[in-house]
């Protein structure tokens, strides 16, 4: 009797139990698609998703907080305290940002062999401001330069939830502005799934993350730039649009950053093995996987590696799709994963 009177009380909760997880998902299905758009990291963003509030302010609170931990140009950011000597990352929202993008950077770096390195910026900014000012830097500079590079050179290790970061030479600079763009749209995707948003793409400075469907109540439709020397004038042509769904995706491409110097044409992107800008014949490398910030450092990656070591780096990696644009005698073709044709 005990039992089944115990039964009759937990009926009716059951019921509401139902009929409120019914209204909720009706109410989700039928609310609106919302978008905000803006800059930030020195670039623009742009956001769709579908709930039945504006959750922009949240949005952009966590876009500045991945600021707080990885700009450069942020003098209070936690990666200008490491770059100024700090070698313990405080134990705040920005610190475990930094310290969960450093250790996915390492493991990026041992992956490609070097081929992406937070620590090339000095480079990076000699061969910028050479270019600019019309001076090459010289194989003495490279050379010096060097020896401040190398993501071997720098330990990120987390003990008991703390995380130290040591430096091989104290002159080391540490950059992540090649994964930040990437971690932004993972931090923002997070905020969105936190909310209970199942549908939405968000996208800063061409690096995006979609789930769930469009407006259109189909996946959502993602260009990809023809790699021309005007590729990012408004309107340019596309060399392919990918329809994605619960996939991240970024590209990276020298037609993006590059300069002229004596009739021929250098690459912005920099061998921090060599210390010089890369040499082959790929314009621009797609990539999807479950983190935009992977997907965001491994395209950078493909762009230093060259096409063919790109293609054995995913043969071992199944989760990573890839989409190259190559130049073959002066034709672009494209090369492509098994899973990107699907």
């Amino acid at each position: 009797m005990t039992k089944n009177k115990r039964l009759l009380w937990q009926v009716p909760f059951l019921v509401l139990l139902i009929i409120g997880t019914i209204v909720i998902i009706h109410g989700q299905k039928n609310a609106p698609y919302r978008k905000c758009q803006g800059t930030i990291f020195g670039t623009t963003y742009h956001i769709t998703y579908q709930h039945t509030e504006d959750l922009k302010r949240q949005l952009v609170e966590k876009m500045n907080e991945v600021d707080r931990a990885l700009s450069m140009f942020n003098e209070k950011s936690v990666l200008s305290a490491i770059n100024q000597g700090a070698t313990i990352v405080p134990q705040t929202t920005e610190g475990d940002m930094f310290a969960e993008v450093c250790r996915l950077a390492m493991k990026v770096s041992e992956d490609t062999e070097g081929a992406f390195d937070i620590t090339v910026a000095p480079l990076v900014n000699a061969w910028g401001f050479g270019f600019k000012n019309g001076e090459m830097p010289t194989k003495q500079q490279v050379d010096s330069l060097r020896q401040l590079v190398g993501y071997q050179k720098v330990s990120c290790q987390t003990k008991n939830g703390k995380t130290t970061i040591r430096k091989g030479d104290s002159r080391m600079m540490l950059d992540c502005s090649a994964i930040a763009k990437g971690y932004g749209v993972d931090m923002v995707a997070r905020e969105l799934e936190k909310n209970g948003v199942s549908n939405y793409m968000v996208e800063i400075g061409g690096e995006i993350a979609t789930k769930g469907i469009s407006e259109k109540r189909l996946p959502w439709k993602i260009g990809v730039t023809k790699p021309t020397d005007n590729a990012l004038q408004e309107g340019g042509e596309l060399q392919t649009v990918l329809n994605i769904t619960d996939k991240c995706m970024a590209t990276s491409g020298n037609y993006r950053n590059f300069y002229y110097k004596g009739g021929k044409r250098y690459a912005h992107t920099i061998d921090p093995k060599t210390g010089y800008p890369v040499q082959h014949n790929i314009l621009s490398a797609t990539v999807l996987a479950d983190q935009c910030a992977k997907a965001d450092a491994y395209a950078t990656a493909f762009m230093v590696m060259g096409l063919e070591k790109a293609q054995k780096v995913l043969e071992r990696n199944p989760d990573l799709m890839g989409y190259f644009i190559y130049d073959n005698n002066g034709k672009n073709e494209v090369w492509q994963t098994e899973g990107m044709k699907n």
